[in-house]
C-alpha cells in the first residue's frame, strides 16, 4: 500500500526540504500551500528525488478555518495517512486578523495545525503505525503563558506572540501524544532551529516585533540569530524528517526533536497543567471538531 504523507507549507523553505526528505524515503507526499505556481515548482523538485508514489500539490489558505476543513475533507477522501507534518508558521510585524476574525499569529501557528490534525486522526489511525509531527520553535522561551484568551495582555509584539502560539501548539502536541498512546499513532514536535527563510529574512528585521525591554538589544540579538540561520533550509529540515521517519523512534511518542535531530527536553511551560487545560479549551472553542475526540 502506498505510504502517504502530508506536509503543510511545503512549497518552500523548511517545508519543501522536509517534503523532499520524505519523498526520498519512499513516501508519496502531498504538499499544501497557497500558490499554485510555487506548488508546481515544488512538485517538480520533489518528484526528482522521490522513490515512492507520485507527489502532489493541493491549495489551501491555512489562515482560514473553512479552508482547513475543506483541505481535511479532500485529504481524508484519499485514504489512510502514514505521516502528517504540520510545518505551517507565520510571524507578523503588525497585528492582523484572519477571515474568521481571529488574531492571525494564533490562528496560523496553532489553530490551523490543531484543527487539521484532529480532522485527520481517523486516516492516521487507519494508516498506522503513523506519525504526527508539529514543527515548533525556540521562540517559545519568550512567550507569555496565559491562554484564557487568544490575545495575551499588553501590546502586540510579533516575535513574542509567535512564540506564544508555538507554545500553545507544543502543549497540544504533548497532550495529544498521551491521548493517542497505544493507538498506533505517535506524536512528535520538531524544533528545526535556525534557517534562512522568507520569515527570518523579512519580518525579523523589524525591531517592532519585540517588546520595548528587548528592543535596545534587538540589533545584537537579530545579528546573532541571522548568523545562526545563515545555513540552508535543508539542514533545518533534519529534525522534522527524523521525527517523521527515523526507525529509532518506533514505539516512542511525545518527544521534542531538537535542531541536532535528537530528542531534547521540552520547554517546561509546555507541560504545565493549567497551560494545557487553557490551550485545549480555547482551541475547542475557536475551532470545534464536531465530536468528543
Amino acid at each position: 500500500m502506498e505510504q502517504r504523507a502530508v506536509v503543510t507549507a511545503g512549497t518552500g523553505g523548511i517545508g519543501l526540504e522536509t517534503a523532499m526528505g520524505l519523498a526520498a524515503r519512499g513516501f508519496a507526499v502531498t504538499v499544501v500551500g497557497r500558490d499554485a505556481e510555487r506548488g508546481a515548482r515544488a512538485v517538480e523538485r520533489i518528484a526528482a528525488v522521490a522513490t515512492g508514489g507520485e507527489p502532489h500539490f493541493t491549495a489551501a489558505d491555512l489562515a482560514s478555518l473553512a479552508d482547513v476543513r475543506a483541505l481535511a475533507a479532500r485529504l481524508a477522501a484519499e485514504g489512510p495517512l502514514k505521516a502528517l507534518v504540520n510545518n505551517v508558521g507565520a510571524m507578523f510585524a503588525d497585528r492582523q486578523r484572519t477571515v474568521d476574525g481571529i488574531e492571525a499569529t494564533f490562528a496560523v501557528n496553532h489553530l490551523s495545525p490543531y484543527l487539521l490534525t484532529e480532522l485527520l486522526l481517523d486516516q492516521l489511525k487507519a494508516g498506522g503505525p503513523s506519525r504526527i509531527v508539529n514543527v515548533s520553535s525556540g521562540a517559545i522561551r519568550v512567550a507569555k503563558r496565559t491562554f484564557d484568551a487568544v490575545e495575551p495582555p499588553g501590546g502586540y509584539y510579533g516575535f513574542h506572540w509567535y512564540g506564544r502560539a508555538k507554545l500553545a501548539n507544543l502543549a497540544y502536541t504533548l497532550d495529544l501524544a498521551e491521548r493517542l498512546r497505544g493507538s498506533g499513532v505517535t506524536v512528535f514536535a520538531a524544533d528545526p532551529g535556525g534557517a534562512a527563510t522568507d520569515m527570518t529574512n523579512g519580518t525579523m528585521r523589524s525591531p517592532k516585533i519585540v517588546s520595548p525591554a528587548l528592543r535596545l538589544l534587538w540589533p545584537l540579538v537579530r545579528r546573532a540569530f541571522e548568523r545562526a540561520t545563515a545555513g540552508p533550509a535543508a539542514l533545518a529540515a533534519r529534525s522534522p524528517i527524523v521525527a517523521a521517519t527515523d526507525a529509532s523512534l518506533d514505539g516512542r511518542t511525545g518527544l521534542l526533536i531538537g535542531p541536532q535531530a535528537t530528542p531534547v527536553p521540552a520547554y517546561r511551560g509546555s507541560t504545565d497543567p493549567r497551560t494545557v487545560s487553557e490551550v485545549l479549551k480555547l482551541s475547542r472553542q475557536l475551532a470545534p471538531v464536531g465530536d468528543d475526540r
